[in-house]
């Protein structure tokens, strides 16, 4: 029997929580350095003054590792809204790095190619499996701190255009795991069926387990044990034998 409740929760093991955690993170560290002031000017003028890129961008790195928590936490019950919020996810790291490649613009240079050295350093980089036992809070915050290590010569950078490269390819490594997490959750949905068709399902064996222990009679024309069925007048007993023998009976 195909168990009711999906596994949940777990979303601390996935690399794609990792790398939104540490985006979260440089994305307020980043927002603090180089948006409060611009560092190139003399007279340090805000380079950010109404605060809304800051607001926007901190918002959307906190969406993004947010809806990967909700999505994961909802699969028990609805792989659909698990889809959906792994979806949203997504959106608001796409939105971040939309905001991190307008922020190198902005400063007259252009986004690394993903065929320059630089780019090729920081996607080839390998994340660690999670080495988690029984403190998941305290041991996934220390295992995205070191995750984090392997970034550092990139994002301790003093030059703000290299942070914001670094992290257009950290968000779009992040970016592709999102994706095939929605794909997997799709074929398991799939596979499985949701909550609703599961739990509508279990109802039915319930129904069918408790029919069945309730004494039957026998065909009047066969002596056969009969079973309730059902036709548009309603309820009946009907030869466990049809279509070779017809006997019904009334309720």
């Amino acid at each position: 029997m195909a168990e009711l409740f999906d596994k949940h929760g777990g979303f601390r093991k996935l690399h794609s929580f990792t790398l939104a955690t540490i985006v979260q993170l440089e994305t307020l560290r980043f927002c603090r350095r180089f948006l409060t002031q611009d560092p190139r000017e003399a007279a340090r003028k805000f380079y950010d003054p109404k605060g809304r890129q800051y607001d926007q961008m901190t918002q959307a790195a906190r969406s993004g590792r947010q809806n990967i928590i909700e999505g994961s936490e909802r699969s028990s019950t609805s792989k659909d809204t698990e889809m959906k919020l792994t979806d949203v996810a997504r959106a608001s790291l796409s939105e971040l790095r939309g905001d991190y490649e307008v922020f190198i613009i902005d400063r007259g240079e252009l986004p690394w190619s993903v065929h320059s050295p630089e780019a090729k350093a920081v996607n080839a980089i390998s994340l660690d499996p999670p080495p988690f036992v029984d403190d998941m809070v305290h041991e996934s915050a220390k295992h995205a701190f070191e995750q984090r290590r392997k970034y550092a010569r990139w994002l301790d950078s003093d030059d703000p255009v290299i942070v914001a490269n670094a992290m257009l390819h950290i968000i779009g490594r992040s970016l592709n795991m999102l994706k095939s997490q929605i794909a997997a959750q799709g074929k398991a949905f799939e596979e499985t069926g949701g909550f609703s068709e599961r739990l509508h399902t279990r109802r039915l064996e319930a129904r069918e387990g408790q029919r069945a222990k309730e004494p039957a009679p026998d065909c009047p024309l066969c002596a056969t044990p009969m079973r309730r069925r059902r036709s548009a007048k309603g309820e009946f007993w009907g030869c466990t034998a049809y279509p070779e023998c017809k006997g019904t009976k009334p309720l």
